[in-house]
């Protein structure tokens, strides 16, 4: 496991761009966090560099994470996926691993689940995904993978969300089913 921690530092010119970006996107999204300021949550971030870690790889998967709250009983800042469409570095996955196994041909390259675990995020919830509708319109033209209840996942589907006709829709699809229009979106708490 050292190996893989190790992997989780950034280089000081990396964690500066990314510091820089989130700001930027922090500070042109004030409507997503009003109330809140961005010294407070550099500080999170600076005592946390491991957090860095994980807001990188949302970045660099296409999620454009920004703050959208902050939890009052512990302080957390709240970071979600905040891209217009589904993160593209992240399209084309099943469900969980289960769903990866049991596909005997065109195995996709990874899991939802699996993936995320790997990044250090969550998986939204489907009340997540609702509450970050209420800060813009997301998922026009494509869906999100969302935590899916173990009774539907034991029954072989999983869970998904967009946004059509001014409205958040939820749907099923088999768990080892993909497609080049879904992904996920995540959160972080810092």
């Amino acid at each position: 496991m050292a190996g893989a921690k190790s992997k989780r530092g950034l280089s000081s010119k990396l964690r500066d761009e990314l510091l820089n970006s989130l700001k930027a996107r922090f500070e042109n999204n004030s409507g997503r966090h009003k109330g809140l300021d961005w010294a407070s949550v550099e500080a999170r971030l600076e005592a946390q560099p491991e957090k860095l870690w994980s807001l990188q790889e949302m970045e660099r998967t296409g999620g454009e994470p920004d703050v959208v709250g902050q939890d009052k009983k512990t302080g957390e800042y709240i970071f979600m996926d905040c891209s217009a469409e589904t993160p593209k570095g992240r399209i084309s996955l099943c469900y969980d691993r289960e769903a990866l196994n049991s596909r005997k041909e065109n195995k996709p390259k990874n899991s939802v689940l699996d993936m995320a675990e790997e990044m250090g995020i969550e998986l939204l919830t489907e009340d997540q995904y609702r509450d970050l509708q209420k800060l813009g319109e997301f998922d026009l033209k494509t869906s999100s993978w969302v935590q899916t209840p173990p009774d539907i996942r034991a029954l072989g589907g999983a869970l998904f969300c967009d946004r059509r006709f001014g409205h958040v829709f939820v749907y099923h699809n088999g768990a080892q089913s993909y497609y080049a229009a879904r992904a996920f979106r995540g959160s972080l708490r810092v």
